[in-house]
């Protein structure tokens, strides 16, 4: 690994897509995650309207969380074992069934969230595979010196289809659930196209056989590299603690007074800051100071939580969002860059089965906490309390993770 930051990343701001491959890849993710927020946003208010409970929205969280964690052990295997393209591919053809599924069970007629429960299940098992293996894939795509680039553009993929997803899904919902699980349906269907015309990555050399041992290497690296652990934990409590998008239905609705529109511009608040943010770091990538830009980032994310939570002020809240979206870009981008560069390419898909779960406990989980406690204490109070708890980890995460405080870049030296 290089000691600073490749000087070919900060002048081509485009430089991952010249490489055919990282741009079908691209593609494939964006219509994925476009279909997954158009499902979210359509399943979100589908349920609450049918149920009125803000702890069948924290269920929705859960059930797409569990398989993260049971599964940890195998899904990072596999990424590592098998072509992750192969992998990769599967785990949308599976997303593509469970849409189907929910799609079939919105045309029949729902008296019960329980079938839309089970189909989640499913896509959290999709999920599970999918994430260790996409994200393990786009370094054997790109060469090295592009892939802080490709980090920021393959952050952007999720974030693009963030912002123009929930405002979709919105729209489709107000025509009808059944379109928008329909268009969901269908764009999963051009993503699994476009993951098979993916060229094949170049080998990666003798795959070590599979041991019980072998299965726990991605929580052993994690252990030893503190840098690391502090990241991924860094981002597992505070986003654990400051998360609130499970509970926009009740705010779109209960609070600011908005329709399944105004869900899907609350859904899209949060992806338009990062994109924006997400761009500016393609073109200037941080070279100097991660870990304290690292630190400062997710507390200013806790803060523009709170604020998000106490507005009953549409546009404010929009904003806050924006704000939020994009402090959790920077996160995101810091994060993402540390753990494929600093993680050798034989373990890389169980140290991020590993990562999946982390990020899965933040969102998922999270999102059933919010839930969970808006339940029992009130939605504002929830959203202010985690906000306020996600600046608290980052001030706790300086002191704790000295590693990560001091580290000055976001690649490996020596």
């Amino acid at each position: 690994m290089t000691s600073d930051a490749p000087e070919s990343t900060g002048g081509k701001r485009f430089a991952a897509f010249s490489h055919a491959a990282f741009l079908r890849y691209w593609t494939a993710r964006f219509f994925t995650t476009f279909a997954v927020q158009i499902v979210a946003v359509a399943v979100g208010w589908q349920v609450y309207d049918l149920t009125r409970d803000p702890m069948d929205l924290g269920i929705i969280g859960l059930v797409q969380f569990l398989p993260l964690l049971l599964l940890v052990l195998v899904t990072g295997t596999v990424a590592d074992r098998y072509g992750r393209r192969l992998v990769m591919g599967a785990a949308t053809g599976l997303e593509l069934a469970c849409a189907g599924a929910i799609l079939f069970f919105s045309m029949r007629g729902l008296e019960s969230p329980l079938p839309i429960f089970v189909a989640l299940v499913g896509m959290g098992i999709a999920r599970a595979f999918y994430g260790p293996a996409s994200q393990s894939l786009v370094v054997n795509l790109v060469p090295e010196h592009d892939f802080a680039n490709a980090v920021a553009w393959n952050s952007s993929a999720w974030q693009v289809a963030s912002i123009v997803g929930p405002v979709a899904g919105g729209l489709l919902y107000g025509i009808g659930p059944n379109v928008a699980y329909a268009v969901a349906a269908a764009m999963l269907a051009a993503s699994l196209v476009l993951i098979t015309q993916i060229p094949k990555p170049p080998a990666r050399g003798k795959v070590k056989k599979v041991t019980f041992s072998s299965l726990f290497d991605g929580l052993r690296f994690i252990r030893k590299e503190k840098v690391v652990l502090g990241a991924i934990s860094l981002d597992l409590f505070a986003v654990l603690l400051g998360g609130a998008v499970a509970l926009l239905p009740v705010f779109a609705r209960d609070i600011l007074h908005l329709g399944p529109w105004g869900l899907g511009m609350l859904r899209a608040a949060p992806g338009i800051g990062a994109i924006v943010m997400a761009a500016y770091l393609a073109a200037s990538p941080i070279t100097d100071r991660a870990g304290r830009i690292l630190l400062l980032f997710v507390g200013l994310f806790g803060l523009f939580t709170v604020i998000f939570g106490l507005s009953t002020i549409a546009w404010l809240s929009i904003v806050a969002l924006a704000l939020v979206g994009a402090a959790d870009m920077v996160s995101v981008y810091v994060r993402e860059t540390l753990l494929q560069l600093w993680t050798p390419d034989e373990v890389r898909g169980r140290v991020n089965a590993v990562n999946m779960v982390f990020l899965g406990a933040s969102n998922e989980l999270g999102e059933f906490r919010a839930g969970f406690m808006a339940a029992f204490i009130g939605v504002v109070p929830a959203v202010v309390f985690g906000g306020v708890g996600a600046v608290g980890v980052a001030v706790a995460w300086a002191f704790l993770f000295p590693q990560l405080r001091d580290a000055r870049y976001l690649h490996r030296r020596g």
